[in-house]
């Protein structure tokens, strides 16, 4: 099937790195795993941050122009003319105008992945995109959340048959599970680079250095090594990421660091998973984390995690089994669950199996078999609701 790609927020193709640009590219290589053909139909971003109105009608009037655009195009090019379209990661501040207006003049399925919604944006800064991002979920064939915590929210708005869920998943899992059956000469490689005690045990965080959600994960980690449960511990903390945010992340450790914080900086794919491999446990707050890639990588490198509860990371750690979970935004509670994982290795090591097995499941094949079936899904459904309805027989 030829496949229409659309990313209100954020295009596979972004200068800037994050966990939905990352996602988006995924998502393609996954469709192109099952056998189809997809392209990026329009980079045009809809997000308004700000909960600007007039911006917010703007970008819908740009929208729906550029959606009515594209469909003519398609219709003068059938050799290129989409037999579905797909829009990723669609919410108030990001809905999508394009699809609807493509979808409904081409008459094809309209498949939506990753989208949520907030009631309590029906009125007030973001309602006219709160109401557009309900539009478009109104018009979707398929609507797959990637957490339960979306598809539950989802679920008071659509059908059963109009939703299934697509569990956050890994096009290069093969990378973290090669690294970790390499761990003791990464760790050893890693411990003469960067001065670190092999004997100590490593935490290792991982996030960009960008205001807001990720830098209150980090100062939250800040808190939670000043906390008495790890205050006098003599462990090292890694830090993968950098970011325009540097210099408050580095405030916010330095108070504990006490010579235990050692920053790795921004790390491509390889280096980040013999990073995981080496380490012994991963530490993230997850403020306000849609679900936390970085929680699902070190899975796969068999890497315990302590997080946050928060937003869909429990679709990623299983509490208990491949990780452990603290209440929201609570250093001390981290703190002490940390310590505990620190000194018990058996604990640790019965976490981090569990933790391989099951990232083992979120692979690219995986993803690719849900998304074919989803298109499929999404066709059916498309043709049943553009069937007409018989009329009633008159009395």
């Amino acid at each position: 099937m030829r496949v229409a790609l659309y990313c209100p927020l954020k295009h596979p193709d972004h200068p800037v790195p994050s966990g939905d640009r990352r996602m988006a590219r995924q998502i393609m290589a996954a469709l192109r795993h099952a056998g189809h053909e997809t392209e990026v139909a329009c980079r045009f971003g809809s997000r308004d941050g700000r909960g600007d109105p007039d911006r917010q009608a703007r970008i819908a009037r740009i929208g729906t122009a550029l959606g009515q655009m594209l469909a003519r195009r398609y219709m003068r090019r059938p050799a290129a003319r989409p037999e579905g379209w797909i829009t990723y990661h669609l919410y108030h501040k990001a809905p999508d105008h394009l699809g609807p207006v493509v979808a409904a003049a081409l008459d094809i399925p309209y498949l939506v992945i990753e989208a949520s919604d907030a009631p309590k944006r029906a009125t007030g800064p973001w309602q006219t995109g709160f109401h557009a991002a309900r539009h478009a979920l109104a018009a979707a064939d398929l609507v797959m959340p990637m957490t339960r915590l979306d598809a539950v929210c989802l679920g008071r708005l659509l059908p059963a048959d109009r939703l299934r869920l697509l569990p956050p998943f890994l096009d290069d899992i093969g990378l973290f599970q090669t690294a970790r059956a390499d761990r003791d000469r990464a760790r050893a490689r890693l411990a003469a680079a960067a001065g670190l005690d092999p004997a100590r045990p490593w935490l290792l965080a991982v996030g960009m250095m960008r205001a807001g959600d990720k830098l209150d994960s980090y100062r939250v980690i800040g808190r939670m090594l000043a906390d008495p449960a790890l205050a006098a511990t003599p462990l090292h903390l890694l830090v993968a990421g950098d970011g325009p945010a540097r210099a408050e992340v580095t405030a916010a450790l330095e108070p504990a660091a006490a010579g235990r914080v050692h920053f790795l900086g921004a790390l491509a794919p390889a280096p980040l998973a013999a990073a995981m491999a080496a380490s012994d446990i991963l530490v993230w707050p997850a403020v306000r984390e849609a679900y936390g890639m970085a929680l699902l990588e070190a899975q796969a490198a068999a890497l315990p995690v302590v997080a946050g509860r928060t937003g869909g990371v429990p679709d990623v750690v299983d509490d208990r089994v491949t990780g452990l979970l603290a209440p929201p935004e609570d250093a001390a509670a981290l703190a002490a669950l940390t310590r505990r994982l620190i000194d018990d290795r058996e604990t640790r090591a019965r976490l981090a199996a569990a933790a391989g097995r099951r990232a083992a499941g979120r692979d690219l094949a995986a993803a690719a078999a849900a998304l074919d079936d989803a298109l499929a899904a999404a066709a059916r459904n498309h043709a049943a609701r553009r069937a007409p309805r018989p009329m009633e027989e008159t009395r």
